[in-house]
This record gives structure tokens, sequence and C-alpha cells, in this order.
């Protein structure tokens, strides 16, 4: 390879806008929970998918529409609660990776939250009642938030999310390769941000059009050897 050929990184915009996100059946639910509010019927709700459904996503859009503050699970402790409800609203990612020791701040970030009609979004890989929460009173509560799932993309939302990514990148890929591509790979909207990511660096470090030779090889070096 000369280095002419050497692929950069070079930086692309992700857009996270509200109309920038494609509703199919697969998340309509979870649009359906954030588009509702303020109005929610508690005062903390919950996103649930696996990685790459579009839970931070639809957090940003939440959070660009409610003002929040955010931060991930794994950076809560006590001494912030006070100054995160006085925010009104606050978007906590990965509570799934909710360390043990900090149980306690959750529970008192939920329940300060409902004491000053704040707002609380959070996103998991896994529904409250298979979290592994050791404190009783904070898994009973967690349990009583509102939930709203992204599914496995289907074949419409799945198309859609490469023709966008691959928009994104300012990137030409014609009807077959887009067929191969959701045909054959794994079917999740992170799978496929990885997929066009691949394709990108081959068709530039190979000079090469998107085609569906080009999908099919990068598909066949992406997937783990037997």
């Amino acid at each position: 390879m000369t280095p002419s050929q050497i692929p950069l990184d070079l930086p692309h915009r992700i857009a996270f806008d509200r109309e920038d996100f494609l509703v199919a059946e697969a998340n309509r639910a979870a649009v359906a929970l954030v588009d509702q509010w303020p109005d929610w019927p508690t005062p903390s709700a919950m996103l649930l998918g696996p990685a790459g459904a579009g839970k931070s996503h639809l957090g940003a859009v939440w959070k660009a529409a409610s003002n929040a503050v955010s931060l991930s699970a794994r950076d809560l402790d006590e001494a912030r609660v006070p100054s995160l409800c006085a925010a009104r609203a606050v978007l906590l990612e990965d509570v799934d990776q909710l360390p043990s020791d900090r149980e306690t701040a959750l529970f008192h970030l939920l329940n300060l939250t409902k004491e000053e009609e704040g707002s609380l979004l959070m996103t998991s890989k896994v529904s409250p009642a298979n979290l592994a929460i050791k404190l009783p009173d904070l898994a009973s509560r967690l349990r009583a938030v509102v939930t709203a799932e992204l599914g496995t993309p289907d074949d419409e939302l799945l198309r859609a999310v490469l023709e966008k990514l691959f928009q994104d990148r300012q990137l030409l890929a014609p009807e077959q390769a887009l067929s191969y591509l959701a045909t054959h790979m794994d079917r999740s909207i992170e799978a496929a941000r990885q997929a066009v990511a691949a394709i990108d660096k081959a068709a530039l470090a190979g000079k090469r059009r998107i085609t569906v030779p080009l999908v099919a090889e990068v598909l066949k070096q992406a997937a783990p050897s037997s």
C-alpha cells in the first residue's frame, strides 16, 4: 500500500437530531415515550435495548428537548445528586453498568427527582427486573418506572439506517450493495455502523467504488474465524 492509499480516520458528522431518528415498528414505542415528555406517567423513565439500538440517539433528542444534564451511571455519586436534580432533567446512561457502590446514589436520585418534580431518563441494555441490583429499595423503585424498548431492527429500519449511515459519510452505495449488506450482516444498528465504517475504509484504501464484491470482502474479513 502506497502512502496515498493509507485510509485516514477522518471525522464525519453523526446526526443526532429528532428528524434524523428513523422510526419503525422496532422503536416506535421508545420514540413515543420520548415525544410524550413531560407528560410521563412517572417522573422517571427508561429506554431499553441492545448496544447500537438507538438509545443514545433518543437520549440526545430528549436531552435537547428538556435541557437535561447527562452522565454515565458509572460516574454517579451521592454528592452530585442535589446539583443534578437542580437542573430539573437528568439523562443517566448505561444503568446496567451501575457499580454496586453507586446504588444508594441512584436511589437518592430517583427519590429527589420525584420530590422536586423533575424528570429522569435512563438507558439500559436490560430491563429493571433483570438488573443486578443489590439494594432492595432501589430494585423496587426501578421496577416502578415506565419503560420502552428498542428492539431488533426489521428490514425496513435496517435498510433505512444503512442508507443514512452511508449518506452521513457522503458515500454512494448502489441498491445491490445495500441489499447484499442488509441480507448478510448481523441485524443490529451497531453492526450496521461498524460495517459501513469498514466499507468506507476499504473503499478508500483500494480506491474502489462500493460494490457487492467489496461489501462481501469486508463482511468476510469481519467474520470470526472458525
